[in-house]
């Protein structure tokens, strides 16, 4: 197998809190370069047993390469694997899924993630798909760009931003759009004054969050008994969807607090492993930058009550 072009993030994490062991099944939503999964896949001594899920073509091309001993890789956003595999009622012991945008794909200046330089603006993770980030940023409307930034950027600023937008159109690039938002947010502070723009636009782009809330439920049905599954995020609303979801699933009742009787009937799915969010420690975030932000939270599956 090929070298891994990146560290994965939290990677001594992962493997502990999934805890892999020989002959089990492995589904990975969001494989990318193969980081996590080689290291995964080693403990399990299955790589036939492996299920590689990414929507962007250039990660499935390298994945290709890299497990080429009998894994099963598949071009699909991981909502649509987990519906296809729901559909055809497939079990796994453990699933990962690494959210956000890859280091290969931020470091790719022509796919548009990154305002390190100038490039179109684009910012799919599945190029198939029609929405760019050009599309967007020089057709919605701008109380939906205010919207967008307000939410997903979780940016103050957000009206200030879209009017400025709006007023410059047409924006084709990325250097562009980092200047727009730079006139209007000021050059101070340690965080480039664009980077909560780029990151809710590129969350709209990928309808991100809302495919991590469809999502997650249907990953819970797809493991086994005592399956894990382990969820890595890097903005804060990714963490409150997994953080909510795990809370939910792990709870036996959801009446209101004050109720007297239980009347929901509602029974834990899942264990949570981690009560609280992992971080990675400086150590790691020198060799990864992007563990800066990476927040780690797991969970087992239950065996259901009679």
């Amino acid at each position: 197998m090929n070298q891994q072009p990146h560290h994965p993030v939290l990677l001594d994490h992962v493997v502990g809190v999934l805890a892999p062991t020989a002959g089990e099944t492995y589904l990975d939503g969001t494989a990318g370069f193969g980081g996590h999964a080689l290291e995964i896949i080693e403990k399990t001594r299955a790589q036939g047993q492996a299920v590689l899920v990414d929507r962007d073509a250039n990660a499935i091309a390298h994945l290709a390469t890299k497990f080429q001993d009998g894994a099963e890789i598949i071009h699909l956003s991981f909502l649509d694997a987990a519906e296809r595999f729901e559909e055809e009622g497939r079990r796994f012991d453990l699933i990962l899924l690494d959210l956000g945008v890859s280091s290969p794909q931020l470091d790719n200046s022509e796919r548009g993630f990154s305002f390190q330089t100038s490039a179109p603006l684009d910012m799919r993770m599945d190029q198939s798909q029609g929405l760019t980030a050009e599309t967007l940023v020089n057709t919605y409307p701008q109380n939906e760009l205010e919207r967008i930034i307000r939410e997903y950027g979780e940016d103050h600023r957000a009206r200030s931003i879209a009017a400025a937008i709006v007023a410059a159109r047409p924006v084709k690039t990325t250097s562009q759009l980092a200047d727009i938002v730079r006139k209007v947010v000021g050059s101070g502070g340690k965080i480039n004054p664009a980077t909560k723009t780029f990151q809710a636009i590129r969350i709209a782009v990928n309808s991100e969050l809302t495919q991590l809330e469809e999502a997650l439920p249907k990953f819970a049905k797809l493991l086994s008994t005592n399956g894990r599954i382990a969820v890595i995020s890097f903005h804060s609303l990714e963490d409150r969807i997994v953080k909510q979801f795990f809370d939910y699933e792990s709870r036996d009742c959801i009446c209101p607090p004050k109720q007297p009787i239980c009347t929901c009937n509602h029974q834990a799915s899942l264990a949570k492993l981690t009560p609280k969010a992992i971080t990675g420690d400086s150590h790691e975030i020198v060799l990864n930058p992007r563990a800066r932000s990476a927040k780690l939270r797991a969970a087992k599956k239950l065996k259901p009550k009679k």
